[in-house]
């Protein structure tokens, strides 16, 4: 499979070697300052760049008809153009805030949990996300992925980086708002926890990256099962996962 990626940096990097390390080619390493030279002799295109870049990345794929998948964050305003212009253009795209297979494991525990405290009005949930002092964006696309997730299926309505007033409770709309506390320190690839407290207990459930190498080779493995597909896809296609 020839394979272009779209940003080159330490990600970048990582990538390119877990995919020669599986009999891959790379075709085009595309970072801030180069064109798309390349890019049509690949059979699909990886962007992990940075946010302002990422839009053009993907809309140069999809106007080409090359497959492509994205784990920039920090860009989903224009998502549902993306969206749009790979329906239009009959191509295929994936975009994932976190490709990791263990994470995506993570997202479905995530929901599950979330379903099983509901009910239990008695417990407020936060959540506390990890990363190097690189990352650009806060919080990180994980952790939004998570704190959707748990939208989804509980009376929250959306999340915030403020810190709470108090724990007034009787606050409703501070009650409708899930806590997600973003911290940046050095070397750290990343770790997202979710809390459920009452006053007599905490339950927390923690994903923690010890490298880039789980992202990069769950971004591989995306590519790779996207190649020959038409459409608008999500890592619970990749991997057969369903929320029960």
């Amino acid at each position: 499979m020839k394979i272009a990626l779209l940003g080159y940096g330490k990600m970048g990097k990582v990538i390119e070697r877990i995919a020669l390390e599986r009999g891959h080619d790379i075709v085009l390493k595309k970072d801030h300052d180069n064109t798309f030279e390349g890019l049509l002799n690949a059979d699909v295109a990886i962007d992990f760049s940075v946010p302002d870049s990422a839009v053009g990345n993907i809309s140069e794929c999809l106007n080409n008809g090359i497959p492509v998948i994205s784990g920039t964050t920090g860009w989903l305003a224009d998502y549902p153009k993306m969206v749009q212009l790979c329906e239009e253009k009959n191509g295929s795209f994936i975009y994932a805030s976190n490709f990791s297979l263990g994470v995506n494991v993570f997202f479905e525990l995530n929901e599950y949990l979330a379903k099983m405290m509901a009910n239990l009005k008695q417990y407020k949930v936060s959540m506390e996300e990890i990363h190097h002092t690189q990352k650009l964006d806060a919080p990180s696309g994980t952790a939004i992925t998570l704190a959707e997730g748990v939208i989804k299926h509980t009376n929250y309505a959306n999340w915030t980086l403020e810190t709470p007033i108090s724990n007034d409770s009787s606050n409703s709309e501070q009650a409708k708002q899930i806590h997600i506390e973003a911290k940046r320190i050095e070397n750290v690839p990343g770790t997202h926890s979710i809390f459920y407290d009452s006053e007599v207990d905490q339950i927390e459930i923690k994903h923690t990256a010890h490298s880039r190498e789980g992202f990069a080779l769950g971004a591989v493995v995306a590519a790779e099962w996207l190649v020959g597909k038409k459409g608008v896809f999500t890592m619970k296609d990749v991997l057969g996962l369903t929320s029960k």
